[in-house]
């Protein structure tokens, strides 16, 4: 596997928390010893709750009492569960990646929006971003509200990024309203199939790969599945 080529991953059980976390940081670590290929692990979680390093206790309600997890991250609570494509994204960012400079967190970030904007426009959904709130944003048509449909929350470990995108395909809508999405209250959040698509997960993919071509300057590998064994939380 070359600089040039990323390889890609997919897992199609769905991943305990706990493992991902674990299998992230360790390929970190393998990644900045270049002991590994850079990599995107597409996934989903069961239901969820995860806090980033800014959280705030009261923005919790947690209903349902899914397992709450601190990622380590930055941003603040987000949900994950199946329907949801989760895309850990495990890149040495002291390298470039196509038009996106090495050691420039700002345009790594920016980089993840435009890749998750691109993904949407291949579906007729316009993404965009707003200052001061990360990840992606879409304006109902019907409503006219503007709700987040990509959560975006990133951790760099000597220049080794991990975590990454979390797209909202056809997740439990109501699964959201045990936080305060990313501690902000005044939007909510929307998935393709709120918005009226019928889109498969392969779809999405797809839309994916083809983005990360155009935003990245690299071509994905052929998709290697990976199992993870569950063991303790």
């Amino acid at each position: 596997m070359t600089k040039e080529q990323i390889l890609w991953e997919i897992s199609k059980k769905l991943v305990p928390y706990p493992q991902a976390l674990s299998r992230m940081e360790s390929m970190a670590r393998s990644i900045r010893a270049d002991e590994a290929a850079e990599r995107v692990w597409l996934l989903e979680h069961p239901p969820l709750y995860t806090s980033g390093t800014s959280a705030k206790t009261e923005d919790l309600f947690n209903p349902a009492n899914y397992p709450t997890y601190h990622a380590g991250r930055g941003g603040q609570w987000t949900y994950h569960g199946p329907g949801q494509r989760t895309a850990y994204v495990m890149l040495d960012l002291q390298c470039p990646h196509g038009p996106v400079p090495a050691r420039d967190l700002r345009a790594y970030v920016h980089a993840l929006e435009s890749w998750g904007i691109g993904a949407l426009d291949h579906f007729g959904i316009h993404g965009e971003v707003r200052e001061g709130r990360v990840g992606v944003w879409v304006t109902d048509p019907r409503t006219g509200n503007e709700e987040k449909i990509a959560a975006i929350g990133v951790r760099v470990s000597r220049w080794v990024s991990w975590h990454g995108v979390a797209i909202n395909l056809d997740p439990n809508m109501a699964d959201f309203e045990g936080i305060v999405p990313c501690g902000i209250r005044e939007y909510g959040v929307t998935s393709f199939r709120k918005l009226g698509l019928s889109t498969t997960m392969q779809e999405l993919d797809h839309a994916l790969a083809q983005s990360w071509a155009n935003t990245f300057g690299s071509v994905p590998s052929p998709l290697q599945e990976v199992a993870v064994t569950q063991g303790p939380d």
